[in-house]
């Protein structure tokens, strides 16, 4: 029996440990539906340094960051998902969204791969994905070929129009943050739990049938 198809809109950032956790959610949906994702890069730090820096130097007080903390600990212990603890640097996510974006017409295997292992880099290996050399070695693991990734790392005017488009996206739709996933008429931000995307997808399909 074939799976009916399920169209979803996810606005995510690879340096976002919420969006890394809500992708592996996302996921529990293939067992009943067809997706259809459109990745929606939106970089949420692009005043940080290629080279990274300690996440305390965000623009958090100690009480809100305390907070994120304690929530994202709950959600990877719940999910039971790889993540290193004692990951506390952050970097400039531009480029892998670049290359992601890239990877995108190598088609659905690839761009999972990458997409997969862009997360693992960095909160599993603790890899500092914002070094082009570093993305040039993942690249080149998931079987993308050099020029693509030359392509998508230096001035490439196309794939900047089009994390420029997913920004103007999410204001016009009065995206706050991400992760958000949109699913119909339903616009779910942060790391849903699986009955809420499970409840939407259904309330989607029923909308159009």
């Amino acid at each position: 029996m074939n799976k009916p198809e399920l169209k979803i809109s996810v606005f995510s950032d690879y340096i976002c440990p919420f969006c890394y956790i809500g992708h592996h959610r996302l996921q529990q949906l293939r067992q009943d539906y067809e997706l259809k994702i459109n990745w929606c890069f939106v970089e949420i730090h692009p005043e940080t340094p290629a080279q990274g820096m300690p996440t305390t130097e965000l623009n958090y007080n100690d009480a809100q960051w305390q907070s994120v903390v304690t929530s994202l600990n709950s959600l990877i212990e719940q999910d039971q998902l790889p993540f290193k603890h004692e990951h506390q640097f952050t970097t400039n996510s531009h480029k892998a969204l670049l290359l992601a974006e890239a990877s995108k017409p190598l088609g659905a295997d690839i761009f999972y791969r990458l997409h997969n292992r862009l997360f693992e880099a960095f909160f599993v290996d603790l890899l500092n994905i914002g070094d082009e050399d570093i993305l040039r070695q993942i690249a080149s693991e998931c079987g993308i070929a050099d020029s693509v990734t030359e392509a998508a790392i230096t001035n490439n005017a196309e794939l900047e129009n089009h994390l420029q488009l997913y920004k103007e996206f999410a204001s016009k739709a009065q995206i706050r943050g991400v992760p958000t996933t949109i699913i119909g008429q339903q616009s779910i931000p942060g790391v849903a739990g699986l009955t809420t995307l499970r409840e939407a997808a259904a309330e989607s399909l029923n909308a159009v049938s």
